[in-house]
């Protein structure tokens, strides 16, 4: 009898100790288990802060096309202080070409001496910096001399991937010096030169302007829809948009 008690005993303690290493073992595994799941979220963590970062930038991005156009809408509806609505249009759309260009094509300001002066800005025969020599006109509302420097690119740079955005701008100094006939014919350039630039929804859109202004109503009308159906995402056919409800308020 005292046999099977001892022997009863140490079963017992023989299945305690199994029950006791099985449980260690189990705590063992969980920590194991917790320490992956740390480091899984972590990572997770990790990745979410890098979609965020990109998320932030596009949105950075975006504000910043929709600030553009939201001051070239109050450029047109507020004629007494157009200059400076200008000023802070041009600024903003020279900060969009930068980062569409990745810094290369606008950052650069000023243009190295050398070669053929005109309106006071010396050739370089560098695109980049005779681009941004004649922005910088623009800039200044030195609107002549920046047509003048857009003309001189243009016949100088034959090849240049800036000859649209030249061509755009060149139109603009005219815009804004009310020429709206001379304009209207460079917008028109734009389109039909440049059929795959990005400026092609706003030189749509400026001609639906300069048709306007001339009070050439289908003609302003056309362009305008043109905008919104070839457009329908951009922010030029929104402005398309308004310009057709300021439309059909007045009686056009």
């Amino acid at each position: 009898m005292k046999f099977r008690a001892y022997s009863t005993v140490f079963v017992s303690i023989a299945l305690l100790a199994a029950s006791a290493a099985s449980a260690q073992s189990t705590k063992d595994r969980l920590r194991l288990l917790e320490q992956r799941m740390d480091r899984v979220e972590r990572i997770v963590n990790n990745n979410d802060s890098e979609t965020d970062m990109l998320r932030r930038l596009q949105a950075l991005q975006s504000e910043n096309e929709i600030l553009r156009n939201e001051v070239e809408t109050l450029q047109f509806e507020t004629v007494r202080s157009a200059d400076r609505q200008r000023q802070l249009y041009i600024d903003l759309d020279a900060r969009m070409q930068a980062i569409e260009a990745g810094g290369a094509a606008i950052a650069t300001a000023g243009a190295a001496a050398g070669g053929v002066a005109v309106a006071g800005v010396p050739a370089s025969g560098s695109d980049q910096k005779d681009y941004q020599a004649a922005f910088d006109l623009l800039k200044q509302a030195r609107y002549a001399d920046a047509a003048a420097a857009f003309n001189q690119f243009l016949a100088m740079h034959a090849t240049s991937d800036l000859r649209d955005n030249a061509q755009y701008w060149l139109a603009e100094t005219h815009y804004v010096d009310q020429d709206f006939a001379t304009a209207l014919d460079g917008f028109q350039k734009v389109v039909a030169d440049y059929p795959a630039s990005r400026k092609i929804p706003d030189a749509w859109l400026k001609i639906g302007f300069c048709n306007y202004e001339l009070k050439q109503w289908p003609d302003a009308k056309q362009a305008l829809v043109i905008v919104q159906s070839r457009f329908p995402e951009s922010t030029a056919a929104r402005l398309a948009t308004q310009r057709l409800e300021k439309m059909q308020a007045e009686g056009h």
